[in-house]
């Protein structure tokens, strides 16, 4: 890939040719600044043109059969189902659809995207899950809203950042210690010198599919923190773009 071409990462996973899944990456827009150079996200700051011209440019590049379902993502655990276009983002974490070509989307610059799909390729959905939606429970009301049995998905986890620089306060450890119910929790939180965790989304994530009756999990072991050239991350940057995960059925 050169340093202008739009780029993404594919899942490796046992699922029907037909369900595509695309994660972009950072590089290929005209984006500038902050936001260099493919932001998908129109509520950061970057120029509302620039935006328009990264979305199309990422359509036409992955050969995407229509526009995405863009959210208005609260990092909450709302779930809605993809039924055709709509004038306004839906406010939801995550999109879910059951026909060819609808385009689920969600973006991120840190947090962790879940695609799943179903093994006999009927269906897909994809999630937001930061460690807001991961507690409030986006991974499990999106495999409630795919409506097949959890033990018939498959799912894969995209770009996030790593549980080494994810850092967070022990209210948070706490939070999920105590609402996630969830054996091993503990685990993903790693103490370090200045008192505070590592925490390990990737860890979390596998822990609540898990539970939830998920057995084929794939993906995991990016971290967007780390890896400025090819990923947007908030928590380095603060000011910055957002990549989109997007998966829809052939």
């Amino acid at each position: 890939m050169t340093a202008t071409a739009i780029g993404w990462i594919a899942p490796d996973w046992p699922v029907p040719e037909h369900v595509r899944v695309v994660s972009s990456l950072r590089a290929g827009g005209v984006s500038e600044g902050s936001y260099a150079s493919l932001n998908l996200a129109a509520h950061v700051g970057d120029r509302a043109d620039a935006v328009a011209a990264n979305r199309r440019l990422l359509v036409a590049a992955a050969h995407l059969p229509a526009e995405p379902l863009w959210l208005e993502q609260v990092h909450g655990s709302d779930v809605v189902r993809h039924a055709g276009s709509t004038s306004t983002p839906p406010r939801a974490d995550a999109a879910v659809a059951f026909e060819p070509d609808r385009v689920c989307a969600v973006m991120t610059a840190d947090c962790l995207p879940v695609v799943f799909a179903d093994a006999g390729g009927t269906c897909v959905g994809v999630s937001h899950a930061g460690w807001r939606g991961l507690l409030g429970g986006v991974l499990q009301a999106t495999i409630a809203a795919l409506a097949v049995a959890p033990s018939d998905l498959h799912a894969w986890l995209g770009p996030a950042i790593g549980p080494a620089a994810f850092e967070v306060g022990p209210e948070v450890r706490e939070a999920y210690l105590a609402n996630l119910a969830v054996p091993d929790t503990g685990s993903c939180f790693v103490l370090n010198r200045r008192g505070r965790y590592l925490a390990d989304l990737y860890g979390l994530a596998r822990l609540v599919l898990a539970q939830a009756g998920v057995g084929s999990i794939h993906g995991g072991g990016w971290c967007t923190h780390d890896d400025a050239g090819r990923f947007y991350s908030f928590r380095r940057d603060g000011i910055t773009g957002r990549m989109a995960t997007l998966a829809w059925l052939a």
